[in-house]
């Protein structure tokens, strides 16, 4: 029922539309209907007019008056006439049956009209009741009809705008060998046009010196000449020719010398105004130039700049790569006077310049080496002893060597304007010269959105304009890899404009604390019950106000406004201009149904199109642009980290601000009900978010107890169809969980309301979704990414300011580009947060990490207290110009990750369904020291900084109260010596704590706490399945008593009611036979331990967090002795209660690499020496496995298997005996030393190892650390080359090594910052 009446309300909107193409209101023109009486009621600010009983009145002037009440059947109608109207008042109230009439739908008003709202908030007037001060407002039975000039409300530069370049080169003419003698062009002084051109080989013939001079004689006086010498133009240059150019000004022609470079610029007939430059031929080895410009203006005004030059110009080459001497020995020494004996004929006699780099492509300053010598006339030396490794890479040479030079001659004009053609994507309908438009940034910043006026432009098309100025910045007018990045240009000016008056400072307001405008605009505000309302062509500036309920369009508490309403016209606003706004751009408070289309909001204070309190339905934005919006002071959402410190009104006492969760969310669309349709919109710039959908759990402020509690979490969202977001500071689109929707109190001290197919590109986050609610009021959700393309860093570099600091290397070939946040913000496609969401078919391309910035294409939400869903899943994603390592990256203590101490840091986990991310169908990728999650099989990946894992999660949520300020530590049995401390979900000073951990299922698991422990806790059984069960024991002091049972809570009604009770058994192993009605526990008061199995005995639906039921709980009450210690029983309850690590379920099998799409594939490694033991018999086993491919090592000592970088494949293993360890191990120097670059080596040791001595030099040229001792078991994981990647790994240990990762292959070094 839901899909078909959003169908309904769709097609009723597009009757609409097209209604209102047509005769739909009104047969005639308002200000020429019969009855009306002139009204000229001049200028008095003092004069209060009421328009009432029946009296219908026509203003034809402009005038001032206090204010205008139109009331009781009265009317008023704005003439439109020829001469602009001014109407100034403080305020115009519509009351019952009372009529505003400003054009109509098939007579909109062409005139210019301006209504201005004048008064200060510190005047003595009185304010009204509902409206306040400075506005227009419709009341019950009012009627508001305002249409102005059709105009098209904004569209796309289809052809990228680039700044400053004031040169537009309408000339550009270039020659080489093959166009020998003097050229000469006749040019136009009034436009810079190109009149003539021609070619005089006066190096041939004397014919030709004669025709040069002829024709120079022949050309009018007025004219520009200019002229340039190519190649040769001297050698038969005769004295008639040189005559007439000396008679136009040329000093340097009568002595031009054989090849010379010459140019020459001139105004026939003015002599003084020859400009002209000669210089001698030097030869074949060393250019030589002459060059001429001249600024002459057009008679538009415009100027335009003539350069012309001549010249003969050596050009370089590089040589081939040389390497004579390679690392061994004292060093690397690529000397060019020995290079010049080993490669005769091949170098030059003086290099311009010299590159060195390894045989693997790496700069030398980018290798680590210390160099000894580098230069251009000597050549490079590297010294093996000013290396910490004691060895030089192996390098290679090449030299910069001049060519011979060549003749070019070359002219060019430059017209030098002040204003700028744009070409737009549709035909620009009712836009003039004089209007302004918006053009939107196409950058991070949404500063570089840029204002301009129109010019006339005759000769422009339908879809061009001539705006005045030029760009600051770069607007993209183009299609950017697959992703359309157009800038929105939208227009800004109406015929019709209301306005509020401002002082020129803010004054007598809180607001002034963070602006220094003045903040008190103006304000248009409908009432329940209105009449009619339909506004068009409608220009708001300088509206709203930094106040509760005054903003430039206001329906407050209207209810249904379409048909279902009983409005018959539908209610509308459409073709609004709202800019440089104090508050807001259309509120919609408490209403349905409304249609807002083609409207621009611009500069703008507080969330710029903005559903109000969650009941509002049906509404739909349709082609809506908004830009720039800023933070404003009203609700916390729209505040900034400075206002939210700052503003603790409605907070209770103590309350401490946490911006980034309480505030810091102002966006261009605050959508606060799912059943509203946003069509065709564009976000382009906010300081925090494009679209944030928010929907309430229940209905805030006016709108209390418009539905019940739960109700817009279970409603299906409206048409999201073809939007668009950019050059927003946070997200360009977040789903999000809920605000606060109870009044503050001493358990929770914030103020009220605290808080298929899109292309996402050039974000920080490129998307982020998160549940529907705030746990325990919610119930699960499920979120879809489909058939969506993810770019990171596109073609769109944007540009250095001069005060933008962030600015730095990027984008798949490292250029330089403006980046997000800052130069290492770690940039995601898809941020995971909570979940679950289901991310389907979708596309991430150009996302590539560097040394010292972790992008990645998915990532997790930074700094995350909240929980992170083992129901996340990815399926079918093509990654394109991502490199293997940049797919994935879970975070790691440092810049932007902080110390990554928050459980929902911790926590991360999703699911790849078909191994198109982790190349292991089925798999689950979680964090790789959650060892919650691990098992014996799990699979590391070092670049991602994860585990490629098996296995069934769930999550269990355990509250605790009395006290709620302590950390918890949860353990597996199977892994005890890694337990996982968490420090709740909520601040340590709540009357509450949850901890949130995601947990295998079918295990053991024993929670601690750093306090005594808490006299309640409640587990919450989430994601479970039916008789999905864990065992846990929880820690409690010695002596204490407990009472515990099983609930199920009702997130809907909030109702609880019991299902059983636990006993108490003398017998563990009874715990396991709990049903649904009675279960036992078991008190070890020996570790301190309490046992139960806890187990879900209803079933689950799919996406729901808890059972069909309602949400499965085990309660338990404790006294506990006074003055008891902190309860930790680890060193109690282990090893006692450890287990053998078991995986329960089998890993799944890598797909092969001839079924990868990619040629960047994962290459599975084992490396593992160990002992084992049956009674006193001893053995020892060492392996290495590759792709399932296993090699043994057979003697005692170390084997090497060596891989191709390259290709991943084996190219041989080699052992080397603890004989040859010893002493001076020259052999698997020389080995290790003569691998080729790129080599990753795998090595494994048997027996009684050599655990010191120099031949573990060895291991520390392949990457490890340095080593003090190794013990008897070794497994390493190294590599040969110029870098060392973040996989390089040793493991040793007494009795058994082991590591299991995947490697990158081909090996690539990353960029370094």
């Amino acid at each position: 029922m839901a899909e078909d009446g959003g169908r309904r309300d769709i097609r009723t909107w597009f009757t609409l539309l097209a209604a209102l193409q047509v005769s739909s209101i009104g047969a005639v023109c308002p200000d020429k209907a019969l009855g009306l009486r002139l009204w000229m009621p001049g200028h008095s600010e003092d004069h209060r007019v009421t328009i009432g009983f029946g009296q219908k009145i026509l203003l034809t002037t402009s005038a001032t008056v206090h204010s205008i009440e139109i009331l009781n059947g009265g009317k008023l109608v704005i003439a439109d006439t020829s001469q602009a109207i001014l109407l100034r008042t403080k305020h115009i109230l519509i009351g019952d049956k009372g009529e505003l009439h400003i054009g109509s739908a098939d007579c909109p008003y062409k005139g210019n009209l301006t209504i201005s709202l004048f008064g200060r908030l510190d005047d003595d007037d009185e304010e009204h009741s509902y409206f306040g001060k400075k506005y227009i407002g419709v009341g019950q039975g009012g009627t508001l009809e305002i249409f102005g000039e059709k105009k098209l409300a904004w569209t796309f530069l289809n052809k990228t705008l680039h700044p400053e370049k004031s040169n537009q080169k309408s000339y550009l003419f270039h020659r080489s060998w093959g166009n020998r003698g003097i050229i000469l062009h006749v040019i136009d002084p009034t436009t810079g046009d190109v009149l003539h051109s021609d070619r005089f080989d006066t190096y041939q013939g004397k014919t030709e010196s004669c025709r040069l001079a002829k024709f120079v004689d022949d050309v009018k006086a007025g004219l520009i000449l200019c002229m340039m010498v190519n190649d040769e133009g001297s050698n038969n240059l005769e004295d008639s020719a040189k005559k007439s150019l000396s008679r136009l000004g040329s000093i340097f022609i009568s002595n031009l010398g054989f090849r010379d470079p010459w140019t020459f610029i001139v105004k026939k007939g003015h002599p003084s105004s020859a400009v002209e430059d000669h210089t001698v031929y030097k030869g074949t080895k060393e250019s030589s130039k002459a060059q001429s410009a001249f600024q002459f203006q057009s008679s538009s005004g415009e100027y335009f700049t003539i350069t012309s030059n001549s010249l003969w110009a050596q050009e370089a080459e590089w040589t081939d790569w040389f390497d004579r001497d390679d690392e061994r020995g004292s060093g690397d020494w690529e000397i060019l006077f020995d290079l010049r004996k080993a490669y005769p004929d091949q170098l030059c006699s003086s290099p311009l310049d010299i590159q060195v780099q390894t045989h693997d492509g790496i700069p030398f300053n980018q290798t680590g080496d210390v160099i000894y010598k580098i230069n251009k006339d000597y050549g490079f030396v590297c010294l093996n002893k000013d290396q910490i490794h004691g060895l030089c890479h192996n390098y290679q040479v090449r030299f910069l060597c001049g060519k011979p030079v060549r003749p070019q001659a070359s002219l060019s004009i430059d017209m030098l304007t002040d204003n700028t053609i744009l070409e737009l994507s549709d035909e620009v309908v009712g836009w003039r010269a004089g209007d302004q438009v918006v053009v939107a940034s196409t950058d991070y910043s949404m500063h570089q959105a840029e204002e301009f006026s129109l010019l006339p432009c005759p000769t422009c098309m339908s879809n061009q304009v001539k705006i005045k100025g030029r760009a600051k910045f770069i607007h993209i007018g183009e299609e950017v890899d697959g992703v359309d990045m157009r800038a929105e240009v939208g227009l800004l000016t109406r015929n019709i404009l209301l306005r509020g008056e401002t002082e020129p400072t803010c004054y007598g307001h809180e607001a002034c604390k963070f602006f220094d405008f003045d903040t008190f605009g103006g304000h248009l505000k409908v009432q329940r019950g209105f009449r009619a309302v339909h506004i068009s062509g409608l220009e708001l500036q300088y509206m709203g106000q930094q106040t509760m309920g005054h903003y430039p369009v206001h329906f407050h508490m209207n209810g249904d406004v379409d048909e279902k309403g009983g409005y018959s016209p539908p209610t509308f606003v459409s073709d609004l201009s709202i800019h440089h706004s104090f508050s807001r751009c259309v509120t919609i408070h408490g209403s349905n149904g409304l249609l807002v289309k083609d409207v621009v909001g611009y500069e703008t204070l507080g969330h710029c199109f903005f559903t109000e309190d969650g009941p509002e339905e049906r509404n739909t934005f349709h082609h809506c642009l908004g830009l720039m919006v800023r933070a404003g002071t009203l609700l916390p959402s729209d505040r900034n980290s400075k206002m939210c410190r700052a503003i603790t009104n409605g907070a209770y006492p103590g309350y401490v601000a946490n911006p980034r969760q309480d505030c810091s969310a102002s966006s261009t669309f605050w959508i606060a009900n799912p059943n509203n349709n946003l069509i065709n919109c564009a976000a382009a710039g906010s300081e925090e978010t494009g679209f944030w959908f928010i929907f309430h759990h229940v209905p805030t402020g006016a709108s209390e107890g418009l539905y019940s509690p739960g109700q817009t979490e279970h409603t299906p969202m409206g048409q999201f169809t073809n939007n668009r977001a950019h050059s927003n500071y946070r997200a360009g689109m977040i789903l999000d969980n809920g605000v606060k929707t109870t009044e503050a109190n001493d358990k929770d001290k914030r103020p009220f309301l605290s808080l298929i197919g899109a292309r996402f590109a050039d974000n920080g986050i490129g998307l982020t979704l998160a549940s529907g609610g705030t746990f325990p009021d919610d119930d699960g959700s499920h979120q879809q990414v489909k058939n969506s393309l993810f770019v990171g860093e596109s073609g769109n570099r944007g540009m250095l300011l001069p005060d933008n600091n962030i600015w730095g290397p990027g984008g798949s070939d490292f250029s330089s580009r403006t980046l997000p946040r800052g130069i290492d913000f770690p940039i995601r496609g898809m941020q995971i947060y909570d979940g679950p969401v289901n991310v389907q078919n979708c596309t991430f391309r150009k996302f590539a990490a560097l040394h010292g910035r972790h992008t990645s294409a998915f990532g997790f939400r930074l700094n995350n207290s909240w929980q992170s869903c083992p129901k996340n899943y990815v399926t079918n994603i093509t990654f394109d110009q991502v490199p293997i390592t940049s797919r994935v990256f879970f975070g790691e203590p440092g810049p932007w990750f902080n110390k990554m101490q928050m459980d929902g840091d911790k926590t991360t986990i999703f699911h790849d369904i078909d191994g198109s991310v982790s190349e292991y169908p089925g798999a689950f990728l979680v964090k790789e020291d959650n060892w919650l999650l691990r098992h014996p099989d799990c699979i590391d990946v070092p670049d991602w900084k994860a585990a490629i894992c098996s296995g069934h999660y769930a999550q269990i949520y355990i509250q605790t109260r009395k006290p709620a300020n302590l950390n918890m530590q949860i353990a597996r049995n199977e892994y005890p010596d890694w337990p996982l401390t968490l420090e709740g979900a909520l601040g340590k000073k709540k009357h509450y704590q949850q901890f949130q951990p995601v947990i295998t299922l079918a295990k053991g698991y024993t929670v601690h706490w750093d306090q005594t422990a808490p006299a309640e806790v409640t587990i919450w059984l989430i994601n479970f399945n039916k008789n999905d069960w864990v065992s846990l024991g929880i820690c409690y002091p010695k002596e204490t008593t407990f009472t515990i049972i099983a609930d199920i809570h009702n997130r809907l009604t909030k109702k609880t009611h019991k299902t059983g009770v636990f006993v108490k058994t003398t017998q563990r192993e009874k715990t396991n036979h709990s049903h649904s009605t009675k279960g036992y526990y078991y008190w070890e008061e020996e570790t301190g331990l309490i046992f139960l199995k806890l187990k879900a005995n209803n079933e689950r639906e799919q996406f729901a967090f808890c059972s069909v039921k309602g949400c499965e709980r085990v309660k338990i009450k404790a006294t506990i002795p006074e003055g008891s210690p902190p309860s930790n029983c680890l060193a109690k309850a282990y090893p006692k209660h450890a287990e053998i690590p078991v995986a329960n379920t089998a890993m799944p099998k890598k797909i092969p690499k001839s079924r990868l799409l990619s040629s960047e594939h994962f290459l599975e490694i084992k490396v593992e020496s160990y002992i084992t033991r049956f009674f006193h018999i001893k053995e020892d086993f060492a392996f290495v496995e590759v792709n399932g491919k296993k090699w043994y090592q057979q003697e005692d000592g170390v084997q090497l298997t060596v891989i191709d970088g390259h290709d991943g494949n084996v190219v041989e293993s080699k052992g080397f005996r603890n004989l040859i360890l010893q002493g001076v191990p020259a052999q698997l120097e020389n080995y290790v030393n003569g691998l080729k670059d790129s080599s990753i080596v795998l090595v494994t040791s048997k027996g009684r190892l050599v655990t010191k001595g120099s031949w573990t030099k060895v291991l520390e040229r392949l990457g490890a650390n340095k080593i003090i001792t190794l013990k008897e078991k070794l497994a390493f994981v190294g590599f040969k080359g110029s870098f060392y990647p973040d996989w390089v790994k040793l493991e040793i240990s007494s009795d058994q090594a082991k590591i299991h990762q995947v490697l990158p292959v081909p090996i690539v070094c990353k960029f370094k910052l």
